[in-house]
């Protein structure tokens, strides 16, 4: 046991000094100043972005610090664990929440672009195939809400489109929370499932494919959109939402001409609601691309994204006949299919992140 927290000692003090948390004091000191300056609200965006920054820099040095203490209290019950049986158990206890912390953080660390701490803009698309696609699309649907509940964030469905008989033809779901993006990145790609066919009379086994695709929600800052440069159409709702939302037009498709990006929204009330929400997918599918090309002309062209493609799965769930999830980029798996479906994610998004994201 000695040897345990010795190691995580070592390992903690390693990515403390990878993290820079001293030099981070440093800034943060010094946005302290400017933030005290009275002239700095001339300038609203420098403003907000430094507002930004000291946030950002001061949650994760308490991080750090809650960690420090963390650490401390371990040390101390080492010492006197072996006289009581109680702390002896709250030792072993302490120990295991510094190992889960402690794979947090480092999993944090390999989150340092800006982006990362966004909130996600989730769509999920079913292959080819109809009903059977569109039913793994609202299979994945339900997934990841169960993962968003147990990560303790928020989400808002921005677009829904019912399957014709079951599932889902289409959905976009807003993922609020401290870097949701960052997490959900690994699971954009193609997503198949093997099973028998609940809707096939003949209990045939089947393949179905959805695609994930994962964008930073951006703000109005970010990107510029200009109007002239949208084509915009509006159409009935197909969706649920009632006779006012079927019989009018509400629902929004806006096509942004000079990339050829298509988005629809029917989920508000009104066509102004759906406008606007439509706006912002928008905008955050222009700012990932914006960012994808940032990275090209850097030569950091991310590894996953020659597997956006049918037939490039990143993952394969297959429930008949054996049960297994594969990710085959990491190689990570588990027989607990059920699990998996039920928002138990965390073990793929931490290989991923700390092996190849």
């Amino acid at each position: 046991m000695e040897n345990r927290l010795e190691h995580l000692k070592e390992e903690y003090e390693k990515l403390r000094r990878f993290a820079r948390i001293e030099d981070k004091r440093k800034k943060l000191a010094e946005l302290e100043k400017k933030r005290e300056d009275p002239n700095i609200w001339k300038d609203q965006e420098r403003a907000r972005r430094i507002n930004i920054e000291y946030k950002n820099l001061s949650d994760e040095i308490r991080e750090y610090e809650e960690m420090d203490e963390k650490l401390q209290y371990l040390l101390e019950l080492e010492e006197m664990k072996d006289e009581d049986e109680e702390l002896a158990e709250e030792y072993e206890k302490e120990i295991k929440d510094f190992e889960k912390l402690l794979k947090d953080l480092k999993i944090k660390a390999t989150l340092k672009r800006p982006e990362d701490k966004k909130n996600a803009i989730l769509s999920i698309h079913p292959g080819a195939g109809g009903t059977e696609s569109q039913d793994w699309a609202q299979m994945l649907m339900r997934m990841y809400l169960r993962w968003i509940e147990r990560k303790g964030y928020k989400h808002k469905i921005l677009n829904f489109q019912p399957g014709d008989e079951a599932g889902i033809k289409d959905v976009t779901i807003l993922v609020e929370g401290p870097y949701a993006y960052g997490y959900l990145k690994a699971e954009r790609g193609v997503h198949r499932l093997v099973r028998i066919s609940p809707f096939d009379a003949s209990r045939r086994r089947h393949t179905s494919f959805a695609s994930v695709f994962v964008y930073p929600e951006a703000e109005d800052v970010e990107v510029e959109i200009k109007e002239d440069e949208l084509k915009i159409d509006t159409f009935r709702s197909s969706g649920p939402g009632g006779q006012h939302m079927q019989k009018n037009e509400t629902a929004v498709r806006i096509t942004h001409i000079p990339t050829g990006i298509v988005v629809t929204c029917q989920s508000e009330r009104s066509q102004f609601q759906n406008k606007q929400t439509a706006l912002k997918i928008l905008r955050s599918r222009l700012y990932e691309l914006k960012l994808q090309e940032e990275k090209e002309k850097m030569g950091d062209i991310e590894k996953e994204k020659g597997d956006i493609a049918w037939g490039h799965q990143i993952r394969s769930y297959v429930m008949h006949p054996y049960k297994m999830v594969k990710d085959h980029r990491t190689g990570y798996e588990t027989g607990n299919v059920d699990a998996v479906m039920d928002g138990d994610l965390d073990g793929f998004i931490e290989a991923f992140l700390l092996n190849v994201g």
